[in-house]
């Protein structure tokens, strides 16, 4: 009887100890995950005030016919695509090991929903990524062209590119809403457990 109370007393023990370890974990994933959200919140305000110089520096550009000023317009805009690309790849990358961690973390039916979240973030992401793409290899393609056709669409590529970026903004700023309101579902779940126990 003695080797059952210990076992009983063992398991109730270890489970306590392991429900208080789990929140440790998760408090930390959670406020690395904060801390990404907030660099890419910042990031993307940045491209978007770039972009809309940019934009600024076109019209200006191409209405005084200044051809050195537009040659500078279209090797920043290069660049900034560069930029965007690259960080579009890093946070694809990002999602996806995120996806790859919940693989391997998985339990119970709010790990599922995070699960899905990751993998919804992922997709958008990486149609992003894609959209941003094809709109780099159609500005590649008209640069240097001074055809007013060529010039009013380089200026609704960037004007898309904008609209892009504030897309993303809003998409940051709901998913940040979500991970608040994961994070206050947590707490509550962790508050009940340890009450358990």
């Amino acid at each position: 009887m003695k080797r059952l109370g210990s076992a009983v007393l063992a398991a109730v023990l270890f489970s306590a100890g392991a429900a208080s370890a789990q929140p440790r974990y998760e408090r930390a994933q959670n406020r690395q995950e904060d801390r990404q959200n907030k660099q890419e919140m910042r990031d993307d305000r940045y491209d978007v005030r770039e972009l809309e110089d940019v934009l600024r520096r076109f019209d200006s550009a191409q209405a005084r016919r200044d051809e050195g000023a537009m040659r500078d317009v279209e090797r920043r805009l290069r660049d900034l695509m560069r930029a965007e690309l690259a960080e579009g790849r890093h946070e694809l990358a990002a999602d996806r090991q995120e996806i790859r961690r919940e693989e391997r973390d998985r339990g119970g039916w709010d790990d599922r929903r995070d699960r899905r979240d990751d993998v919804r973030d992922a997709r958008a992401e990486a149609a992003s990524q894609s959209a941003r793409s094809a709109v780099a290899r159609e500005l590649s393609s008209l640069v240097g062209s001074r055809r007013p056709s060529d010039l009013h669409r380089t200026r609704t590529l960037i004007t898309q590119l904008i609209q892009m970026g504030r897309q993303e903004i809003r998409d940051n700023k709901q998913e940040m809403r979500e991970d608040k309101h994961e994070r206050q579902e947590d707490r509550r779940e962790w508050r009940d457990d340890r009450r358990r126990y």
